[in-house]
């Protein structure tokens, strides 16, 4: 089997580039934050602190993720519900990185994600996949941008769905997260050593769509 990881910070759009990698390779994209994204919502909807030990770990076991995958989509379901579109609402976002601070639950996850690397081929991303999730990945990448393209780009993204945060306000929450991904003591954001690095910052989406497609398919011998 064939495991891609890429890794990268808040907003650079490893989400949206790897659904379009995985259709063009025919391979299984899994969206890791999208489940530490649920954990995140479970624990916002039972009035749960999501960076607090005390408060999450007693719940894990009553958090039910299924991943389902239609053609070539990620859809996230927690406990039955099909939660693809409420785990990417800002305080979504903020409590999955607090919960993914906490070593318990990432260990709790950890071999849920390997366990499909090992079935399918893929493409999974996320913040710590080519360091401790799959260190062993056929290729690794690390997606990047600057702080203030990635903002802007969420922030634009946020107006077309009508959530009204201020693109300063946005900016503070990427460098924010940045931030906390960086300096949490449970497998932090970092570009693990053979990856290779894509700086989308002056890229548009089909151009970074085109430099990862050429990267991966010059390592795997993949057909253009």
């Amino acid at each position: 089997m064939i495991s891609i990881a890429i890794d990268g910070p808040a907003g650079a759009g490893k989400s949206s580039i790897c659904r379009r990698l995985a259709e063009e390779l025919h391979y299984l994209h899994v969206d890791t934050g999208a489940i530490y994204r649920a954990v995140g919502l479970y624990m916002l909807r039972r009035h749960k602190n999501p960076a607090d030990p005390a408060e999450v770990l007693p719940l894990l076991p009553q958090v039910k993720i299924d991943l389902q995958f239609a053609e070539g989509e990620q859809r996230i379901l927690l406990n039955g519900e099909d939660v693809s579109e409420a785990i990417r609402l800002p305080e979504a976002s903020a409590a999955a990185s607090a919960v993914s601070a906490l070593p318990e639950v990432r260990a709790y996850l950890l071999e849920q994600q390997r366990s499909l690397a090992r079935q399918y081929d893929v493409i999974m991303d996320g913040r710590d996949i080519g360091t401790v999730v799959l260190p062993h990945a056929t290729i690794k990448i690390y997606l990047t941008a600057a702080p203030e393209e990635r903002a802007r780009r969420r922030w634009l993204q946020q107006r077309s769905k009508g959530i009204g945060e201020s693109y300063e306000e946005v900016l503070a929450a990427v460098k924010k997260r940045d931030y906390d991904d960086s300096h949490r003591a449970a497998a932090p954001l970092c570009r693990a050593e053979d990856a290779w690095l894509c700086d989308s910052t002056h890229l548009d989406f089909e151009e970074t769509v085109a430099a990862m497609l050429a990267y991966i398919r010059q390592k795997t011998g993949a057909p253009v």
